[in-house]
């Protein structure tokens, strides 16, 4: 992982800025002349109250703040997310953002079905327009970043086929199903595992995207369907929340995507003896390179740009909540962080 850490870091210190045309002014450096002072990015994720999207605002206003410093702009983050899941509120804001000067959006899509023509438009009235996490891949946005989500489900699978042994009765917590990463993801899982004969499918759970609404989902299927004993989770929304920690790790396992603070008692208990950890806070930090890269250098920025999936257990977590603690997150129990430390 220090190898990936690294990688990352140097990758970032390349990232170049500029800003778009709708500000007046000029600044020089290295790379030659940027045409504006200022860039206003319009940041709509899928919801406020989602601490992977909340890293990943973090990760934006980071990357905005280094950039400004380092080229004497101003890089800022216009944070317009829904409180809760609702595609048509999206494109409400995506238009709302347009009218109010925005020289590029930042967009992770609940809907893309909803959200289509409102980025459309956007790019029409001459505003660019990046996703991250969650693709509207039919839309005329310039870029995408974030996993390649057929890949994460099924590395969810691979790895909880491993941890069962091979066998076991399991289900697919998939959140929001309308959200097109999380469909993709829910197919890898379904399709790894046609190679698992030993694991056998119950059901898949829908559900609001919150801690306790996923946790509650959970429990009510654990009680109307006793025989499950596994879980494939595409997102890790119930590990937010302290209330599965009560179940045994002994007849219960689960695999899930992310692997942020409050999600390391579930590996530390050996619950969740696999999590599957996007760097979210680069979410964020690292769209924001590539629109400035691309509004005010006129670079060309690849249209699909992967992050890759980080293999959180037991082994790495001290490192793991170290390299959380470098990204600015807090609420990290210092045991883990002495994990680390302890092994040097």
């Amino acid at each position: 992982m220090t190898k990936w850490i690294g990688l990352s870091l140097a990758a970032l210190a390349i990232v170049c800025v500029g800003c778009s045309s709708s500000d007046s002014g000029s600044a020089t450096n290295a790379t030659g002349t940027v045409k504006k002072k200022a860039i206003k990015i319009a940041m709509i994720a899928k919801s406020s109250n989602n601490p992977v999207f909340l890293s990943a605002k973090t990760g934006a206003e980071a990357a905005a703040k280094d950039l400004s410093t380092k080229y004497g702009l101003n890089v800022t983050i216009d944070w317009r997310t829904p409180p809760e899941e609702n595609g048509e509120e999206q494109a409400r804001r995506i238009a709302q953002a347009v009218t109010d000067n925005a020289d590029a959006i930042l967009i992770s899509c609940s809907d893309a079905a909803k959200v289509t023509g409102a980025i459309n438009d956007a790019v029409d009235k001459g505003v660019p327009v990046m996703t991250f996490d969650s693709d509207a891949p039919q839309s005329k946005r310039f870029a995408f970043y974030g996993a390649d989500d057929a890949e994460c489900g099924k590395m969810v699978m691979d790895n909880l086929a491993t941890v069962m042994g091979g066998k076991g009765n399991f289900s697919i917590l998939r959140g929001n199903q309308t959200a097109p990463n999380l469909q993709k993801r829910v197919q890898g899982v379904q399709d790894a595992a046609k190679q698992y004969p030993g694991m056998h499918f119950v059901s898949e759970v829908s559900h609001i995207e919150t801690p306790q609404d996923a946790s509650a989902a959970v429990t009510r299927e654990m009680n109307a369907k006793p025989e499950i004993n596994c879980w494939a989770m595409v997102g890790g929304w119930p590990l937010f929340a302290q209330s599965l920690l009560t179940l045994d790790p002994a007849k219960v396992k689960i695999v899930a995507v992310d692997a942020l603070p409050p999600e390391l008692a579930y590996v530390d208990k050996g619950i969740a003896p696999v999590l599957l950890a996007q760097p979210t806070y680069d979410w964020g930090y690292k769209s924001v390179g590539f629109i400035v890269d691309k509004v005010g250098l006129g670079k060309d920025v690849p249209t699909i740009n992967k992050m890759d999936l980080i293999k959180v257990t037991k082994d790495n977590l001290g490192d793991w909540a170290v390299q959380l603690q470098k990204w600015g997150f807090t609420g990290i129990d210092p045991k883990y962080l002495a994990m680390a430390k302890n092994k040097k």
